[in-house]
């Protein structure tokens, strides 16, 4: 086992990206430090009820009746306890600037590899900027299909500097998803009873970190054997999503993995581990994953929002009196979480297995 694992460890460090192996005219099966086995039994049937995916009418929220804006506050209560997931509709960002912003992204993955290498960086998730493949190279015990890039936009903004569109296009990108998120946070905090603005000044989201996080998933020969990235909770608050035309986020419905479809111009949002333990366990941090497929790249855009660096994250106090129960969570340090949840120990787990009460 210490051979195998030594071998891929290897292999490893001759990856430079995911893109040129994909792109290698030789290539006709997974490599087997890619090796990832998939099981098609644990796939929902989209077609069942119990899997249509909950859609958010955002406009109902910001300019619809009183009556209406009740309407998807209760709703929400439901969303984010069955599902910790769903998709926003009519949010007020054009469509032609997500592609824009997904066109930005795909120029930057077709640099060559040696310009793209001038943004790698260390571990740390909370860099300026970070350029890479698959997850850790120091940590993975497989390989992932994929390759990325993280920019740090708030509460400073960074950019990369190539492609020269490229700042530009993930400003707005950038603040217009924000908006977006934060009305999705005023309308989570009202739905638990607390006030449109209680989520936002106890999780310090004036300071609140936000990223811009692309995934680049090229076609592979065998998808049913690699896989984009392994299934995880993220580590914020709540995190919006765009893809191009082609499908591969799945998200943990019931039991079973779920193939998230939507409109083009739809968030998908996922609610995060801060707001699980915010809320005590009872809005859920929903586990997802992405699968490759053997037919076109796929381009997927993550832009999670969290509480500031120095916030210390807990239960509640106001919930835990309302709901008369008792933390189910230990108070963190928001940096020290997300530090807990990239360490070795925790690799490809749950961090919450730490931290509860």
């Amino acid at each position: 086992m210490a051979e195998v694992a030594a071998a891929q460890s290897t292999e490893a460090l001759k990856v430079t990206s995911i893109k040129s192996l994909a792109e290698s005219p030789a290539l006709n099966s997974v490599p087997s430090a890619y090796g990832f086995t998939n099981n098609p039994n644990d796939e929902a049937d989209p077609n069942d009820p119990e899997f249509a995916i909950p859609i958010v009418d955002m406009s109902l929220l910001t300019s619809g009746s009183p009556d209406q804006r009740s309407k998807i506050i209760h709703d929400l209560v439901k969303i984010c306890q069955e599902w910790g997931f769903f998709i926003a509709i009519n949010h007020g960002v054009p469509e032609s600037l997500m592609k824009a912003m997904i066109e930005a992204c795909h120029g930057f993955f077709s640099l060559p590899d040696e310009e793209k290498n001038e943004f790698k960086s260390g571990n740390d998730v909370l860099e300026m900027f970070k350029y890479g493949t698959s997850y850790n190279l120091a940590l993975d015990k497989f390989l992932l299909w994929r390759d990325f890039f993280k920019v740090r936009v708030h509460p400073e903004f960074y950019s990369l500097y190539k492609p020269a569109c490229f700042s530009e296009v993930s400003m707005e990108f950038s603040r217009r998803a924000r908006e977006v998120a934060l009305e999705i946070t005023r309308a989570i905090s009202e739905s638990l009873g607390l006030g449109p603005n209680y989520i936002h000044k106890a999780m310090n989201m004036d300071r609140g970190i936000q990223m811009l996080a692309a995934n680049y998933y090229p076609p592979c020969p065998q998808p049913e054997h690699a896989i984009g990235i392994p299934h995880h909770t993220d580590h914020g608050l709540v995190t919006l999503l765009i893809q191009n035309e082609m499908k591969g986020l799945q998200v943990e419905h019931n039991g079973k993995w779920l193939t998230v479809d939507g409109p083009p111009n739809g968030f998908f949002v996922n609610l995060a581990d801060q707001m699980q333990i915010l809320t005590n366990g009872k809005y859920k941090s929903v586990m997802h994953r992405a699968t490759v497929n053997n037919k076109a790249t796929r381009i997927s855009i993550a832009i999670p929002h969290g509480p500031s660096v120095d916030t210390i994250v807990a239960p509640a106090p106001e919930l835990l009196e309302k709901e008369g129960q008792a933390p189910k969570y230990l108070a963190m340090n928001y940096k020290e979480y997300i530090q807990l949840q990239q360490s070795a120990k925790n690799y490809m787990k749950s961090a919450f297995d730490h931290i509860r009460v």
